[in-house]
């Protein structure tokens, strides 16, 4: 939920200058179309919908924001005052949410609600009378 929210707000505050800082110009590219991503799906990733597939676009979104921004300006993606291409976040987001796409939403996201349970059941546990979920 964290990282969905700092992410959200990151796109916030290129579409819309919230909470604080001016709003790129509307269809700028790349910043805008950026922002507009990071909004959307910041918001999804937050609640927890859709959020393997989200987290995967915004993964691929900052492997490529760090090649195409940072990675032009030096190797290291440390801060710019220290000699560093600035793309630290860059990749901790990359990777971040790449974990995410892995792992999954968690037990209190939307995704978790709308998954349906399925019990298996196999010859053994058949032949017995199905699977009980409570023991006698």
């Amino acid at each position: 939920m964290v990282f969905g929210l700092l992410f959200f707000f990151r796109g916030a505050m290129k579409v819309f200058g919230f909470p604080f800082g001016p709003a790129v110009p509307v269809g700028t590219w790349p910043l805008w179309w950026a922002g507009l991503i990071e909004v959307v799906l910041g918001a999804l990733i937050t609640i927890g919908l859709f959020t393997r597939i989200a987290a995967f676009i915004v993964s691929g979104e900052m492997a490529v924001a760090y090649f195409w921004m940072h990675f032009p300006n030096g190797f290291w993606p440390y801060p710019q005052e220290m000699g560093g291409n600035g793309g630290e976040v860059t990749i901790l987001y990359c990777f971040g949410f790449l974990l995410l796409a892995a792992v999954g939403a968690g037990a209190v996201s939307v995704d978790a609600r709308r998954r349906t349970r399925v019990v298996a059941t196999t010859g053994t546990t058949a032949a017995r009378g199905g699977f009980s979920r409570f023991r006698r």
